[in-house]
């Protein structure tokens, strides 16, 4: 695989992982108050007063029965660390394909063009002698199949 073609997979890479990435730290990050007029997204009834905030006595007719114990929540501030660091690797093995291109000044560089236009036009010409050849060849064939069908319509069968 040439160094174009890698640039273009490792800079495709990156795009999925920066677009990944951005989407993990909006999804993960949390509601922030707008204004203090607004209510607080975490805590929609802030109303000391509200019944389900008094401590009820164990026993007692309608109370709820004890929470049980809830799994703990998944580390969910590992994941845009690592997302991020195989972003900041992505980055730089694409600079590093970078820097492996080779260097060359505009003159060597319209001389390549030069030599290969110059490659270019000799296959072209070589290809060309091809294509006359094989065309002078199917005209043969054709010429020949041609008699072939004709002496097979034309044959009469000896009585």
């Amino acid at each position: 695989m040439d160094i174009i073609t890698q640039l273009q997979d490792q800079l495709d890479e990156m795009a999925v992982l920066a677009v990944n990435t951005f989407g993990t730290l909006q999804r993960d990050a949390p509601p922030d108050r707008l204004s203090n007029s607004y209510p607080d997204p975490l805590n929609p009834n802030p109303k000391p007063e509200d019944v389900s905030t008094k401590p009820q006595v164990q026993g007692q007719p309608g109370a709820p029965p004890p929470a049980q114990a809830q799994p703990p929540a998944p580390d969910l501030s590992e994941q845009p660390k690592a997302m991020s660091h195989a972003l900041v690797l992505a980055a730089k093995k694409f600079d590093a394909l970078v820097a492996a291109l080779p260097l060359s000044s505009e003159e060597d560089q319209v001389k390549r063009i030069q030599e290969l236009q110059a490659e270019n036009e000799v296959v072209g010409l070589e290809l060309q002698k091809q294509l006359e050849a094989a065309e002078r060849e199917l005209k043969q064939v054709e010429v020949l199949f041609n008699e072939a069908t004709d002496n097979c319509i034309n044959f009469k069968r000896l009585d």
